[in-house]
């Protein structure tokens, strides 16, 4: 135990020591920058930076997750300040952090994903411009407006008045940080931020510019416990739930975007949710912002190395000791640099390269109208705006329904119904359906993902009608069954696999009689072969035309006759992958062996000298037949001569497995000859000089597998040559 404790220590040490003092050098200029953007005193960030750190940190679901004053935040608590002050703006953020508690222990992190991804894109890329926008104007040397149009037509006027030294220094921090994220990887390691804002801060000292100072002093003269807010309940019901929507859905979305950044513990949204609403109850009681997860403290984090949640924590130590002894030395950053910086982070958050993910699936209109809303309405109008849109655009796709029609040769309609049936998509439907000339033989393939009761009445309505009036109807569905299990009012769930529909269901295919070329004679066709043309091939046509011109499978696929060995099965392959040799007992006949054999050799020469195959897979199977004959020294093969000879080409395997388990049989002797004889053709391969010499190249690599039938498991078998027992 007491090894254990110290070897975590010296992680700790090693690893997330060096993370925290990266991190805490990255989360002081953001955390005031921030609360500078919010309206609110320098300090207020500072307390939410170290409340992020020990309370989120030690409380959350995420690892290796950062949490402090976020940029995202600062656009509502700004407007919160001026409209109740910031006292009455802490009791706001404490009760978000009650309703994010709640929402944590009900277990509600799970809801966060179902959200739109276009809304949540949008929502931040609104919220990226309005922060850009509004400390463009500070950067300038101005004051930011209430609004985003206020700011727009404020700014010509701001650049037409630049104001010398700051405008120089607030664009050197922004040329700084963008050439910095373009440097190679190595150097990038050191958070940009790091690097900018030092170099603004000594440039502003060397060349003795007149620049705004940041300071702590007095920066809490008014502070007190925090007050409820001098409003109606609606209005501090809606700010306290706008805080808590924003600041869980940014911190979720930073936990689970930070889960594909580390090889740790994947995180706990319910319990991060949890933690992000404490810290926030601890945050407003002391006088501190509003904390979330941050995107750029995290990724700060997992850059330099940090593991665990002691980073996180240890950053808010940091933090702590800088603000109370050594908060005289943020008069050395220069506010304009500090502006530069959240304008730098704010036109990051709109990520335009993130639309391509949205115009893939449709959903650029969710993603502008959410933009556009929130910056012209509000936050929380411009989410509900983009929710209504999603859901609309969701709806209008339940109604899309497609249906084609082509006249087959025979004089059959063949028609193709593709999309969700839903009853939104009936009228549609059942306008094309009665369209149908009355007679008319169709073929009518549902190639749907769902079908609801209205849909399913529609089609079976149109289905009697049309049979009633001396049509046929033959309806297939190729990915499912929808229309089949619903007419047998049977529909509990999925379908199995369409591909081994037939086969699961056991029965023999009935006799069908068609027309042949001649005219009417009675010609035989099984329902399986009526099944592959219909339900089989119109997917996997396109394939098939591929492979016309030429055959390059990667494998040699050798394994038993036996009829319960499906290759494709077992390998996850499909047509053109392997090139298959089937016999009895999965055997390769020993190069000059007796009795002579080449169909075999034809096959493995062709393979790897024609087609190049890098791979030769030998596949033996339990419960091999032809293994029992071997093992009874031919008394099994009975009266069949052909088969007596063909089984001496085991005799190396038994021999082989009489040197490993002696002449005593056992209960399991036969499966472990089975797996000794993958072993002994592995060798035999081995024999033919061409396959040795590939295989000693490494141009070429055997494989054994065994197939337990039972458990319709596969095992790798290894060779002889490796060091491994083949016992079982």
């Amino acid at each position: 135990m007491i090894g254990d404790t110290l070897s975590s220590w010296l992680r700790t040490l090693r690893h997330d020591l060096p993370a925290s003092l990266v991190v805490f050098l990255v989360a002081v200029p953001f955390s005031l920058g921030i609360a500078t953007a919010s309206g609110a005193p320098p300090a207020a960030g500072l307390i939410a930076a170290v409340v992020g750190g020990l309370v989120a940190g030690s409380l959350g679901g995420s690892a290796v997750q950062v949490s402090g004053p976020a940029a995202g935040l600062s656009v509502v608590v700004v407007e919160l300040v001026r409209i109740h002050g910031w006292r009455a703006t802490c009791m706001i953020t404490l009760l978000a952090g009650v309703v994010q508690l709640v929402l944590g222990v009900v277990k509600a992190a799970r809801a966060v994903p179902a959200l739109s991804p276009a809304v949540v894109r949008g929502l931040l890329a609104a919220v990226g411009v309005i922060l850009a926008l509004s400390q463009l104007h500070v950067l300038l040397g101005g004051q930011p407006q209430l609004s985003v149009l206020a700011n727009l037509a404020d700014l010509p006027g701001q650049i037409a008045g630049l104001h010398g030294h700051k405008v120089a220094l607030g664009l050197f921090t922004i040329v700084v940080l963008a050439l910095w994220t373009r440097l190679p990887g190595r150097v990038r390691a050191v958070p940009a931020p790091l690097v900018a804002l030092p170099a603004a801060a000594g440039v502003a000292w060397l060349s003795g510019w007149d620049v705004t100072r940041v300071d702590l002093a007095g920066s809490f003269s008014g502070w007190g416990f925090p007050v409820l807010p001098s409003a109606d309940w609606h209005t501090i019901v809606g700010a306290v739930l706008l805080v808590a929507m924003l600041g869980s859905v940014e911190s979720l979305l930073g936990s689970a975007a930070a889960d594909g950044t580390h090889p740790g513990r994947r995180a706990d949204l319910d319990q991060e949710l949890t933690g992000q609403g404490v810290a926030n109850m601890v945050s407003g009681a002391l006088g501190g912002l509003p904390v979330a997860g941050g995107i750029v403290r995290t990724e700060a984090n997992v850059r330099a190395g940090g593991r665990t949640r002691s980073a996180s924590i240890l950053h808010g130590v940091w933090v702590l000791v800088f603000a109370v002894g050594f908060g005289w030395m943020v008069r050395l950053i220069p506010l304009e640099a500090l502006a530069a910086l959240l304008v730098f982070t704010g036109v990051r958050m709109v990520g335009l390269a993130r639309v391509r993910k949205d115009r893939g699936h449709g959903a650029v209109p969710v993603y502008v109208v959410t933009v556009v809303s929130v910056l012209v309405l509000g936050l929380a109008e411009g989410v509900l705006a983009g929710l209504a849109l999603a859901a609309l655009l969701a709806l209008r796709r339940l109604t899309w329904v497609n249906v084609r029609r082509r006249e087959e040769q025979d004089g059959r309609l063949h028609v193709t119904v593709s999309g969700s049936l839903t009853f939104l998509g009936v009228p549609r439907l059942t306008h094309e359906l009665r369209s149908i000339a009355a007679g008319t033989p169709v073929d009518l393939d549902l190639t749907i993902d769902f079908m609801d009761n209205a849909a399913f009445e529609a089609v079976h309505s149109w289905r009697l009608d049309h049979e009633r009036t001396g049509g046929t109807v033959d309806i297939d569905e190729p990915y499912d069954e929808w229309y089949a299990l619903a007419a047998r009012g049977t529909r509990t769930g999925r379908s199995p696999d369409r591909r081994w529909v037939p086969w699961t269901q056991r029965t023999r295919p009935e006799r069908r009689t068609i027309p042949d070329d001649g005219g009417s004679t009675p010609a035989t066709c099984t329902g399986a072969s009526h099944d592959l043309h219909r339900r089989t091939v119109p997917p996997v046509r396109p394939i098939f035309t591929e492979l016309a011109r030429k055959q390059q499978p990667t494998h040699l696929f050798i394994t038993c006759a036996d009829s319960r060995i499906v290759p494709g099965l077992i390998t996850a392959s499909g047509p053109g992958d392997l090139f298959t040799v089937r016999n009895i007992g999965n055997l390769v006949p020993r190069r000059g062996s007796e009795p002579h054999d080449d169909s075999v050799v034809a096959a493995i020469e062709y393979a790897t000298q024609v087609l190049g195959v890098r791979t030769i897979t030998v596949c033996g199977h339990s419960g091999c037949g032809a293994m029992a004959g071997v093992l009874s020294a031919g008394v099994q093969a009975g009266s069949l001569p052909g088969l007596r000879r063909w089984l001496r080409h085991g005799n190396h395997s038994l021999a082989r497995f009489i040197e490993t388990e002696g002449d005593r049989l056992h209960k399991g002797a036969l499966d472990v000859l089975c797996r000794v004889n993958v072993q002994q053709q592995l060798e035999n391969l081995r024999t033919y000089r061409k396959v040795d010499e590939q295989v000693r190249a490494g141009k070429l690599e055997l494989v054994g597998l065994y197939f337990d039938i039972g458990s319709a498991r596969v095992h790798l078998v290894p060779p002889l040559r490796s060091s491994l027992s083949v016992k079982l």
